[in-house]
């Protein structure tokens, strides 16, 4: 089937969802609207495919020149096929079956498909791993088609002073919204590609705001879970208390059936044991009039303050707004709910112990490769082969590599990381995060989640779920953001979606 038929078949079953929509295309369907139209044989997963791969061509490599997707699967077309095959016989797995989904060139699959897993580099090009991520595996027994890989920050930004979304195989991704601007941090290709209409969703990873400026930047919806709630297994390391594998959509109810789908609990990753047993369907606490009556608290103190964070002041402007409107909706807003901790943040060394874990975790994970056709063993190797072609990873203006330099400097884990892993989890746990929701019973913490306006303005949401045990808890990223003006006279529109305890809530001011 033609993409122009797919569209038209797409406009056509829209009429009959819930809420009204003009127009259904590839930038806009939902992943409800989508396995709509395959229940109902509008079209089948092989059509989408076909439409999807056709966008990729348009604006990829072409036309815009997005560098969103670095690869896609040789084979997802034949495994669309099989999908659809099953469904027609036996019915869908889940929500999620048939439909295309990107990851992150830091989540592991399997080298048959033709796909790399290299964090944006030539130095792991074509090594091959024993075993596909775990959460790879997950989104295919969902019946999910992994349609390819998209482009990050080389090395998940732990290179240098590299612009945001360059990698050097890949190259620049930038921002869809604006020629040549920026993606923002190490899952930009993720959020581009959801942004433009190159999936249905996407997998990023966040160790320091990897999902949560991406989508932000990119007006998607982005959830950075608690590290433990999905499974690192299979990912390219960075940091073994930061990692952590989430959901790029175009909404929260999308992020959230994809957030179903991959949790939960892998014997591969220690961190996970403190995942529920058994994860919920996130879907189900979809609701409306979750805010009313919920407890926000603003850390007003150092976050909020334009000299020392030089937040720009229209982010705060826009920030007092959204939280009037959160009032407005039944809201309690607690102002301020500052962390108990928040004057001694500066003193957290976060990036140095993260540097020291990023050494041994990469050693680790490059050893234990079935192959590496390059032959690096370890960070060392890869400074070297960065060394020696720099053609490819060190092009006029890309040289920086001083955090791989200070990382293969570290001296591994001595007492003075075990005190200062310990200081930094009372500062950003103890009497951070989790004391000020305690200490204000708070059901979330709100902040802006960027600095600087660039053309939209979000803010980050801290929650808990449940009864607030550490193993029900997320951290929900994206809740409030603006679209980009395109004229100085243009309206803002604000979106916010926000987790409580258990309820997803989606809104729109």
């Amino acid at each position: 089937m033609q993409a122009s038929k797919l569209l038209l078949f797409l406009g056509l079953f829209s009429r009959i969802q819930p809420y009204p929509l003009d127009r259904l295309d590839l930038y806009e369907a939902s992943i409800t609207e989508l396995q709509y139209g395959l229940e109902n044989a509008h079209f089948t997963s092989v059509d989408l495919i076909r439409a999807y791969l056709r966008r990729i061509d348009q604006v990829n490599h072409m036309g815009p020149k997005l560098n969103a997707v670095l690869e896609t699967n040789k084979y997802a077309l034949e495994q669309a096929h099989a999908l659809d095959e099953e469904r027609n016989l036996m019915g869908k797995r889940s929500p999620l079956h048939g439909i295309p989904i990107l990851v992150k060139d830091c989540i592991a699959t399997l080298a048959n498909e033709g796909m790399n897993t290299s964090a944006g580099s030539y130095a792991l090009l074509g090594s091959v791993v024993h075993d596909e991520a775990t959460v790879v595996t997950k989104l295919r027994k969902s019946g999910a088609i992994v349609l390819g890989k998209t482009n990050l920050c080389e090395w998940s930004h732990i290179r240098g002073d590299l612009p945001n979304g360059w990698s050097g195989r890949g190259g620049q991704t930038t921002n869809p919204y604006y020629p040549g601007s920026d993606p923002c941090s190490s899952s930009s290709g993720s959020a581009v590609a959801v942004a433009i209409g190159l999936a249905a969703g996407a997998l990023g990873v966040e160790s320091n705001g990897s999902i949560i400026c991406p989508a932000s930047f990119n007006n998607v919806v982005g959830i950075k879970p608690t590290v433990g709630l999905t499974s690192r297994a299979g990912v390219i390391p960075l940091s073994m208390h930061q990692d952590t594998v989430g959901p790029i959509a175009r909404s929260v109810a999308d992020a959230a059936a994809i957030l179903s789908v991959i949790a939960g609990q892998d014997e591969r990753d220690n961190f996970t044991s403190t995942a529920p047993a058994t994860i919920p369907d996130y879907t189900q606490f979809l609701d409306p009039h979750a805010i009313k009556g919920k407890r926000f608290g603003v850390p007003r103190k150092v976050f909020m303050n334009e000299t020392l964070m030089r937040t720009h002041p229209s982010v705060n402007t826009e920030f007092e707004k959204a939280l009037e409107r959160i009032r407005k909706l039944g809201g309690i807003v607690v102002d301020p709910a500052d962390l108990p901790s928040a004057e001694e943040l500066s003193s957290s060394r976060e990036e140095w112990v993260a540097l020291v874990q990023f050494k041994i975790l990469l050693n680790a994970y490059i050893q234990n490769l079935a192959h590496v056709p390059t032959n690096v063993s370890s960070l060392a190797d890869i400074l070297k082969f960065n060394n020696e072609h720099r053609n490819l990873e060190e092009p006029e203006g890309y040289e920086d590599q001083s955090a791989l330099i200070f990382a293969e400097s570290t001296e591994g884990y001595n007492s003075t990381y075990h005190e200062t892993l310990h200081q930094n989890h009372i500062l950003a746990r103890e009497r951070g995060i989790d004391g000020a929701l305690k200490l204000y019973d708070l059901d979330a913490l709100l902040l802006p989640s960027n600095r600087e306006p660039s053309e939209y303005n979000f803010t980050c949401c801290y929650c808990r779920l449940s009864n607030g045990d550490r193993q029900d808890k997320m951290f929900h990223s994206d809740s409030i953001l603006k679209t980009p003006n395109r004229s100085p006279k243009r309206n803002l529109h604000i979106k916010f979606s926000i987790q409580l305890r258990g309820c997803l809530s989606d809104y729109h001011l």
